[in-house]
This record gives C-alpha cells, sequence and structure tokens, in this order.
C-alpha cells in the first residue's frame, strides 16, 4: 500500500482522521521500519498519528510489525524488566547492583525457582536528553542473573530511526510500545507508566507476549521506586491497584538530582551506601513478586534480609 494512504488517514484533521486497522498499521510500521518512504513521509506520518491519538488496536499492529524484525534469544525464568529509551535525568539507575542482591538471595534461598532479569537498551531517544540503561550496561560486565540486549543487535532497524526520531524531538508511537518488547522471550515483564490511562493500555496491548504483566508507576514514569508508589496487574479479567509505602519496610531514600550526569550514576553504583542498597533490594523484591517468586511482597523483602 502507497504509505501517502496511511498519512492522510492520520494527518487530514479532526474532521477527516480516521484510525487504522490492525493490518494498516502493521503494514506502516513495517515500511517505517524497512526505511521505504522518505524521511519527511515518516516524520509526518510519526507525528500525525501521535496527535491524533494511537488506538490500542494501532499499537497492536505496531507491536506485530516490530516483532517480525526482532532477533530472538530465549532467556528462561527471566523477566523482562521494560525500562523506559528516553533516558533518565533525576534519579540514577540502580539494576547493575541487582546482580549481587539476586546471587546472595538465591544462596539462601534454594526454594524459590531462579529468576534472570532481561534489560534493553539503545542510544537515548526523545523526549529526554538523560542517561541511557545502555549508558550504563556497557560500564559493567556480565553477570548471572542480568542479561543485557542491545537494541542494535536484536532490532537494528528501529535503532536506525534514531536520528530521525532526536530530529524531530517528539514522543511517539515508538516510545510507548518500544519498551516491553520482548526479544528474551521472558514468561513475565514489567513496565512504567506515569498517566493511568495507559494502564490498561499496556495490560491490553502485551496480554499475547507474557505470561503476566505488570505496570509500576516508577519515578520518571520509569519501572525503578524511589518513593511511595503503586502497581497495576490483571487478575481474572479485572485490574487490581495495589500500594506500597518504603517507610513499612524501613527503605528511604533523600538524594535530589537534577540532570544527574553518567559519571554521577557511575559514581552511586560503585560506592553506594546502605541507603542506596536498600532502596536496590526493595526493587528486587517487588520483581520477585512480579514474577510469581513470592506470594508477597513481605515475603520477598524478609527473604531478602
Amino acid at each position: 500500500m502507497n504509505f501517502k494512504t496511511f498519512i492522510k488517514a492520520v494527518g487530514t484533521g479532526p474532521k477527516g482522521n480516521r484510525d487504522l486497522s490492525f493490518e494498516e498499521s502493521f503494514e506502516a510500521v513495517s515500511q517505517i521500519l524497512k526505511q521505504e518512504p522518505t524521511q519527511a513521509q515518516m516524520g509526518a506520518f510519526l507525528i500525525a498519528w501521535r496527535v491524533k491519538l494511537e488506538t490500542n488496536e494501532e499499537f497492536k499492529g505496531a507491536i506485530k510489525a516490530l516483532n517480525s524484525f526482532i532477533k530472538y534469544k530465549e532467556v528462561p525464568d527471566s523477566l523482562k524488566l521494560g525500562y523506559n529509551f528516553d533516558g533518565r535525568d533525576t534519579n540514577p539507575y540502580l539494576f547493575p547492583l541487582y546482580e549481587d542482591i539476586l546471587d546472595n538471595f538465591f544462596k539462601k534461598n534454594s526454594d524459590i525457582r531462579r529468576l534472570n532479569l532481561v534489560i534493553s537498551g539503545d542510544f537515548v531517544q526523545p523526549t529526554k536528553n538523560g542517561i541511557s540503561t545502555k549508558d550504563i550496561f556497557t560500564k559493567f560486565d556480565k553477570g548471572q542473573y542480568l542479561h543485557y540486549f542491545d537494541r542494535v543487535e536484536y532490532l537494528q532497524e528501529l535503532s536506525n530511526l534514531t536520528t530521525l526520531r532526536n530530529e524531530f524531538g517528539l514522543r511517539t508511537a515508538f516510545n510507548t510500545v518500544e519498551k516491553l518488547l520482548n526479544p528474551s522471550l521472558s514468561e513475565h515483564g514489567v513496565c512504567g507508566a506515569f498517566h493511568k490511562p495507559y494502564v490498561s493500555k499496556y495490560l491490553e496491548m502485551f496480554k499475547d507476549d507474557f505470561k503476566s504483566i505488570t505496570v509500576i508507576r516508577g519515578n520518571e514514569g520509569d519501572i525503578e521506586v524511589f518513593k511511595d508508589s503503586k502497581f497495576w496487574q490483571k487478575k481474572d479479567g479485572e485490574i487490581k491497584e495495589y500500594d506500597f509505602c518504603l517507610k513499612d519496610y524501613g527503605v528511604s531514600y533523600s538524594k535530589v538530582f537534577e540532570n544527574i550526569t553518567l559519571e554521577e550514576n557511575l559514581n552511586i553504583l560503585r560506592n553506594y551506601d546502605d541507603e542506596i542498597l536498600n532502596l536496590a533490594k526493595f526493587n528486587v523484591a517487588l520483581y520477585l513478586l512480579f514474577a510469581s517468586r513470592v506470594d508477597s511482597l513481605d515475603e520477598a523483602w524478609q527473604r531478602l534480609n
């Protein structure tokens, strides 16, 4: 199908716009990944599509297109940590600390099934200009529990759009769907959402890609938590909301950053204090719960300590 058809569908204004079908969304995104349209056409479509507001069916078509290009490498017994690709600027990444935390945990809790954590990364995407997961994981050795996937290797077609996306500097449909793509074929997935309407979207869009999905309100709309928050899961067809309070677990965090640098983040990870370590442990406790390794957050925390 001629790509101009898709531009006209989403970019002619409120009266003329229409939603794309699943098949049309699949075709449009496939053409973009192959870079068959011109740069101007791709940019016009992606911006107009975002302004129109993408439907769940359109997102599903986009996900299927992206999945068709992924080079998969299964990581058994794993939870996909769906970090945002637009970087981070007010809080440090904690995930390199999870390796030793999990190693110590499983030495003391041999009755719990192994849990691997999968983290994807790429060059930073719009709209922030912060630190990306790739900036961090390339500075640490691979461990036995943390598995890093570089998008340049598993989905180069999407990585190749980085320059274009940064040129127009706006969020697009890719920002929404890229975080929970599943190159590791993980059983479980978790992603962050800042706006509550996206909770149901994520739970619906990726229900066929994971055995279970959790959406959490982490800091900066990401998955790591630094303060009291909540998460959502779908059980028996109903979305359930669960709150948690850090002080109930003896965890506190008081640091404040503005535009944290890579050097500052690396220094925190290499010279962490008890406050940071406990915060990292609490996030691991959440992931043990999300991956059904424990029955409650209380159990996860007790076993970790």
